[in-house]
């Protein structure tokens, strides 16, 4: 496809996407529940269709040389089936956030003034290896009432297109446009810049992948982002902690899994009861093949390499923890106010103060007492599932779910008012 067909087909798909958007933005409940419950059950039905299409992509995938892990996040087995098949489920029986009204009060004038919260409008989800993200973005904007482009990477397009094939059939069973949701269908990459750069048609983008496209994204956006560029996530063991809840929630946040953004990065220690926890972790790391980089205190405790400042400020998504003994919560909040990302910071104390001053003075999305930084995620948090994680202050924050793809508008009820 030339640069202007590009050009041409992005500005056709934004139009129908503008076009859908006012219809699933006005369409009830039951009809949108009805649309997620019809894809789910043309999903079942072309479970062999998708198997196939998806071995097309793994063997270009081989051919090119993707890595293992790579391969492994593009499969799409019967397991992974099933998962978005509960996962539309899923987002059908959530509350639907559109249309709900808080606020309402009398005004001295007679009016009444409230808040309706409504759709996004047209959301362009940037992603790149995993199919199931195609249903798990799809599922959420159509139930907040968004129109939705998605954008998959190359590597996953037969995949993708399949998928949008189940998509477009369940939005018409319901007697939604199959322009609710589009999949594009080209691997031109000048099409994302196209998508990024039309606000006459979108309302908001949403990457999910590596830094380096979130960073592109961001940078040449010409539409609200909604994003996190790095997860770098603190656990502080206080002196006041349970050292045995302590031991297992800095193994967890570690060692749970590597590569997403929630792990644990850096581990404070407080210098009271570094002696104690620090060689217990040490040796369970070890056996876990946890790579440790530490500060000077650390290494007259534990083995480890040395942590320069650039550890600190670095997101591993893998088996390396860096870690750093400190004298008090007054050093550990001041470094992860000067370290971290704003994705997610805990605490481990049993003292109620240092807890509330943990929550009040940590600046991150999603701040913890006594917990995992594992559970920072949409799916724990209730909202069912979550279209990516906003590190970001304005309108959405942490994990963005339903709620997160919408807004609010201001709504007044007269009778025959007018202003004096």
């Amino acid at each position: 496809m030339s640069e202007l067909n590009v050009k041409e087909y992005m500005a056709e798909v934004g139009r129908k996407a503008r076009a859908a958007s006012r219809v699933i933005a006005a369409a009830p409940t039951a009809v949108k529940n009805a649309a997620l419950l019809a894809i789910a059950a043309e999903l079942d039905k072309s479970r062999i269709t998708l198997v196939a299409e998806n071995q097309k992509d793994l063997a270009a995938g081989k051919a090119n040389g993707l890595d293992a892990a790579m391969l492994d996040r593009l499969a799409v087995k019967p397991a992974t089936i099933d998962g978005m098949i509960e996962g539309l489920r899923q987002v059908a029986a959530l509350a639907d956030p559109c249309g709900e009204i808080t606020g309402m009060s009398y005004r001295p004038t007679g009016i009444q003034v409230g808040k309706m919260r409504v759709p996004l409008g047209v959301v362009g989800i940037i992603y790149e290896s995993r199919p199931n993200v195609t249903i798990d973005a799809a599922s959420l904007c159509l139930k907040s009432g968004n129109a939705a482009i998605l954008r998959g990477g190359s590597e996953a397009i037969h995949s993708n297109r399949a998928i949008a094939n189940c998509l477009q059939a369940g939005l018409k069973t319901a007697g939604l446009p199959a322009d609710v949701v589009q999949v594009v269908e080209t691997t031109d990459r000048a099409a994302v810049g196209e998508l990024i750069a039309m606000p006459q048609f979108v309302d908001v983008i949403v990457p999910r992948g590596g830094k380096s496209l979130i960073e592109r994204i961001s940078n040449d956006a010409k539409v609200p982002v909604i994003k996190h560029l790095d997860g770098i996530c603190h656990v502080y063991i206080d002196d006041k902690a349970d050292l045995d809840k302590a031991f297992t929630i800095a193994m967890n946040a570690k060692t749970h899994r590597y590569g997403v953004c929630n792990a644990m990065e850096t581990l404070l220690v407080h210098q009271a009861v570094a002696a104690a926890i620090l060689p217990r972790l040490a040796t369970a790391y070890g056996e876990k093949g946890v790579e440790l980089r530490g500060d000077e205190q650390t290494r007259a405790l534990i083995k480890a390499n040395v942590a320069t400042e650039e550890d600190w400020a670095t997101e591993y998504l893998a088996p390396v923890l860096s870690i750093k003994v400190v004298a008090g919560l007054d050093e550990a909040i001041a470094h992860i106010n000067q370290y971290s990302s704003q994705h997610t910071d805990a605490i481990v104390t049993e003292d109620y103060t240092r807890a509330r001053r943990f929550i009040t003075e940590v600046d991150s999305a999603s701040v913890m007492v006594n917990a995992s930084t594992r559970f920072a995620d949409g799916f724990e948090y209730g909202l069912g599932a979550e279209i990516g994680i906003s590190t970001d202050k304005i309108h959405a924050r942490g994990p963005v779910g339903l709620e997160g793809l919408t807004s609010q508008k201001w709504i007044v009820f007269g009778d025959g008012h007018i202003r004096q």
